[in-house]
Parts: structure tokens; C-alpha cells; sequence
């Protein structure tokens, strides 16, 4: 049976915490040649290097990332031990840590994480936005303990994670007063050669548009398009063209924007994914944002 000496993980994590060998050696009041030897023997039981040479000073490796944040979450649980065996209040909120997919619009992910701030326990929110593959890869580490996208895990990805379906909802044009009263009438028809804004091809919704536009045989104008939701929303309402969002954030939308309904695309469904390591959900934040979203968010679209 492997074991880990914890003794020399407590000695690599204060050189990460600390930033050299020389300032943990200060602090730990241990030699530095001790140190060294100490994590040595660390990446030898590891089978992996740990620290790799940064200009004059050292910078952790994508593994001593992995195991300094284990060793963050064991040394003060640790202390926490040792306080609630003497009677001592920790007062240690526990983290949760949630990537969200630079696609998902943002009041979406509000709306979805939301219920995590109402627990009785003291959870501290983390969050992440950054694209979805990135996320994944955290999610491997362990350095997530959920991702927030809009599309199942990809096949062939190199994690082994599953996809629980969130809900789904229905996708509306929006627009300026002047271009909603322009396109309105004959809706969708109206919307051939009408200016587009649109999200950029590696977004679920772009991949529904398409289809949907092809489907219908209408060709609108694209003026641009954006990889942030948010930002193509404020040149939507400048007046700039047209754009599609999720019709459960039409009141939203048209009072944060100043923009007016369109009509909505028959077919086109916006859907949401909460992805996890556990197959079988047991993580209480997990648990919670995932049935309220089954519940309440999504329940009626």
C-alpha cells in the first residue's frame, strides 16, 4: 500500500505558500539543504516534479499546482482537527468551487448558482469563467467541483466526468424600438437580410441559430459577432442589429438593455449543463443548484 508522508508535504507546501526555499527555510526555522532533501523525496514517492526553474526563483509545475491545492485544503483541516478535539470555534467555511463556460450568459449562471448563497452552512461561492475546455481540464485536477456550460461533455474528453441536464429554454429576438418595430411584422420571415449580431460558432446557441436559419431558408446580415454574451448585448443596444437570447431573461433583458421583444424561434431551445465528477450527485451545493434549477428555473420553459 502507497502511503504519503505528510511531514514532507508540509514542507513543500510552505515553500509554495512561501515562494522560495529560503523564505519556508526562515519560516519552518529548518535549514535549507534540509528542505531541499525533504522535497526530493516528495517528488521521488510522487514519481513528478514538483517546482521547475522561474528566471532566478521557482514556479510550480501543473502537478505541484494539483498537489498544493490538496495540501491547502489538508494542513488547515488539520488545525481544525486539532481545534475542535480542544473546543476551539474554527469557524472554517467550506469552499465550492464552480467554473462557468465564457458562453453561458451571465444572469443565467446567476440565476443557477444563486440557491448556493441561501444554504444554512457557510459556504464560500468560487467562481471561474473561461472556456469550456480549460474548465475541464480543472475539473480532472479536482481544482472544480462543478462546471456550468451549455452543452453535454464533449466525447473523446479526457476526463471522466457526467453530464446532468439542468433544463432547458425557449431563444428570442430582441432589438432596439426602432428595429423591433421594423422586423416585428412578419416575424420570422422579416428577419431575411435583417443586421444580425451573433454569438461566435463555438457557442451551442450560434450552433441552433444555424441550423434554425438554414432550416427556414433566412439569410439575415451578420454586422458581428462575440464570444461575450454580455458585451453583444450592449452593441444590441446601441442599435447596431438584431440578437437572440433566452427567452426565461426576456424581462431582464429588456430593462437592463432598453430593448423590446421580437418574436421568439419556434425550435430553438437554449440548454444548460451542470458538469461533475460524481455520477451519482452527493455534494450539497451540487444537489441544491441542480434540483432548484429543475424546480423553479427551468420548470415552466
Amino acid at each position: 500500500m502507497e502511503w504519503l508522508n505528510y511531514h514532507h508535504l508540509r514542507y513543500f507546501w510552505m515553500v509554495a505558500r512561501e515562494g522560495s526555499i529560503a523564505k519556508a527555510s526562515k519560516r519552518l526555522r529548518v535549514a535549507q539543504p534540509t528542505i531541499s532533501g525533504q522535497l526530493r523525496m516528495l517528488e521521488e514517492a510522487l514519481g513528478h516534479k514538483l517546482f521547475e526553474r522561474a528566471g532566478r526563483g521557482i514556479a510550480l509545475t501543473e502537478v505541484g499546482e494539483m498537489a498544493y491545492r490538496f495540501a491547502d485544503e489538508i494542513f488547515p483541516l488539520g488545525q481544525e482537527l486539532l481545534d475542535a478535539v480542544q473546543g476551539r470555534p474554527s469557524g472554517r467555511p467550506v469552499q465550492f468551487r464552480v467554473g462557468v463556460a465564457d458562453v453561458v450568459p451571465k444572469l443565467i449562471a446567476h440565476r443557477i448558482l444563486a440557491p448556493v448563497l441561501s444554504l444554512p452552512e457557510h459556504i464560500v461561492l468560487v467562481v471561474t469563467e473561461d472556456r469550456p475546455d480549460r474548465l475541464f481540464a480543472e475539473l480532472a485536477v479536482h481544482g472544480l467541483d462543478l462546471v456550468l456550460t451549455d452543452a453535454p461533455l464533449p466525447p473523446g474528453a479526457k476526463v471522466k466526468a457526467f453530464n446532468h441536464v439542468l433544463g432547458e429554454c425557449g431563444v428570442s429576438v430582441f432589438g432596439t424600438s426602432k428595429l423591433a418595430n421594423q422586423y416585428r411584422e412578419k416575424f420570422p420571415a422579416s428577419l431575411d437580410g435583417a443586421p444580425w449580431l451573433l454569438p461566435t460558432h463555438d457557442s451551442s446557441l450560434r450552433r441552433s441559430l444555424d441550423a434554425w436559419l438554414e432550416r427556414n431558408d433566412v439569410h439575415p446580415r451578420v454586422v458581428a459577432e462575440f464570444e461575450d454574451s454580455a458585451l453583444l448585448k450592449v452593441f444590441g443596444r446601441s442599435g447596431a442589429g438584431l440578437f437572440a437570447a433566452s427567452s426565461l431573461l426576456e424581462g431582464d433583458i429588456m430593462r437592463q438593455f432598453e430593448v423590446e421583444r421580437v418574436g421568439q424561434l419556434e425550435s430553438v431551445r437554449e440548454q444548460f449543463y451542470a458538469i461533475s465528477v460524481e455520477r451519482r450527485i452527493r455534494h450539497p451545493a451540487v444537489a441544491t443548484i441542480t434540483q432548484a434549477a429543475r424546480d423553479s428555473l427551468f420548470c415552466e420553459t
